[in-house]
């Protein structure tokens, strides 16, 4: 009985040495699982898109910091656009600043980039100097509806003009904002046809045949709201400086509407949410002396 009892011990010993050492050299399964899982969110991800602007979506606007390393800002960052704006607060910066203009027509190409449609201009279209800086005209984009919101209200359209320094370390972007009426952007109608030629094409580009006028979307907006943000898609990157038009133009509906259907359907509505402001300083800007000394009773 002795020697059953030592024999079956020894049967069972034997079990447990094979069962720990199968133990140890069998992966972990469940971080094992969540590695696959993580990875295979992120081929989705990938194969929906490089970014959406739909909310619900697993790469919307929630999601964009964590989407790649190098777009970490647009979660983490501290100087993030669009914000809201507002005269009372603008109204409590020190002194007003000035805005100088130098935009002459210059020869472009319409670009589908999927999320928005860009001119892209191919000669000197000018630019813009501020705080003893000069930036060069490079593209404008649209965004509808706004992106920015002024006194609380967002509005139906966004234009932005991305501007870059000489050394190509400095951004400057002017946004003017639209409300629908019944005047049509004249911008936008000169560049129609070119819109209906790249819509739904994604990465189309088309030579626009006459020059674009920058000057013609500004005209009339002298009074700026000026802060410190970042570029409103990934990477969010910060320290761009951003002059906001406090008057609101006019665009037709067909506009905007012509504008939303040649993107990308995830990019019909391209407007990133807003933004906390956390205590940043907004001040007027002019575009020229005059402006600032009636704007601000002097």
């Amino acid at each position: 009985m002795y020697a059953a009892a030592r024999s079956m011990s020894r049967r069972v010993a034997a079990a447990i040495a094979v069962f720990v050492v199968y133990l140890s050299l069998a992966p972990p399964v469940f971080p094992f699982g969540a590695v696959v899982v993580h990875r295979a969110a992120a081929q989705e991800l990938d194969d929906e898109g490089e970014f959406s602007y739909r909310r619900d979506a697993g790469n919307g606007p929630a999601r964009w910091g964590v989407i790649r390393r190098e777009w970490s800002a647009c979660a983490y960052g501290h100087l993030q656009s669009p914000i809201g704006l507002s005269d009372t607060v603008a109204g409590l910066a020190d002194r007003p600043g000035r805005l100088g203009r130098t935009y002459r027509p210059a020869a472009a190409s319409l670009v589908n980039r999927g999320h928005d449609i860009m001119v892209r201009f191919n000669t000197d279209a000018g630019g813009v100097l501020v705080d003893g800086v000069a930036y060069r005209l490079r593209q404008m984009h649209w965004h509808a509806p706004s992106e920015h919101a002024i006194n609380g209200r967002r509005y139906d359209l966004e234009l932005h003009m991305l501007h870059q320094s000489a050394d190509g370390n400095k951004y400057a972007v002017v946004a003017q904002l639209y409300r629908i009426g019944r005047r049509r952007d004249r911008t936008i109608s000169r560049i129609e046809e070119y819109i209906e030629r790249i819509a739904k094409r994604k990465d189309h580009e088309e030579l626009i045949d006459e020059v674009v006028d920058p000057r013609r979307p500004v005209r009339g907006s002298t009074i700026y709201y000026k802060y410190t943000g970042s570029f409103t898609t990934p990477p969010c990157t910060e320290g761009v400086t951003w002059l906001v038009a406090q008057k609101v133009r006019r665009v037709r509906r067909r506009q905007v509407r012509l504008l939303r259907n040649a993107v990308h359907d995830g990019a019909r509505r391209n407007a990133r949410p807003l933004q906390e402001a956390n205590g940043r300083g907004i001040g007027f800007y002019y575009t020229s002396p005059a402006h600032g000394m009636v704007a601000t009773g002097g």
